[in-house]
């Protein structure tokens, strides 16, 4: 899985990758059980801080997506595939989200401004 940040962006790097992995495992190309690349070669391909991976792992921890064990790694948790994460009905309001977004030709980070600001 290619994974990639945008130090220009305004959201942290931390939340940019913990945002990819999420979305990988919502549309299942990520399942349960999948072990995720270590933290150093995912810093190391980023060029960024082993921290900002780790974090970025923990936080998807914390959301109950991912398991980390001492010495084995991060893997996608067997309670992600029960997260509500693949409700077709919910992939279909974002499909149909991101699909008039485009048609008001909205900047992608104006759009996910605009979903953040609803969740609030």
């Amino acid at each position: 899985m290619l994974l990639t940040i945008d130090p220009a962006a305004p959201e942290p790097l931390f939340e940019q990758l913990a945002a990819q992995l999420r979305a990988a495992i919502a549309a299942g190309t990520l399942s349960a059980g999948d072990r995720l690349a270590p933290a150093r070669d995912v810093a190391a391909s980023l060029d960024i801080n082993l921290h900002t991976v780790l974090r970025a792992y923990q936080e998807l921890r914390d959301e109950g997506l991912v398991e980390l064990r001492r010495g084995r790694g991060a893997t996608v948790a067997a309670r992600a595939d029960d997260a509500g994460l693949r409700d077709a009905g919910l992939r279909a309001a974002i499909d149909t989200l991101v699909a008039e977004s485009r048609r008001l030709g909205l900047d992608p980070r104006t759009t996910t401004a605009l979903v953040k600001e609803a969740l609030r």
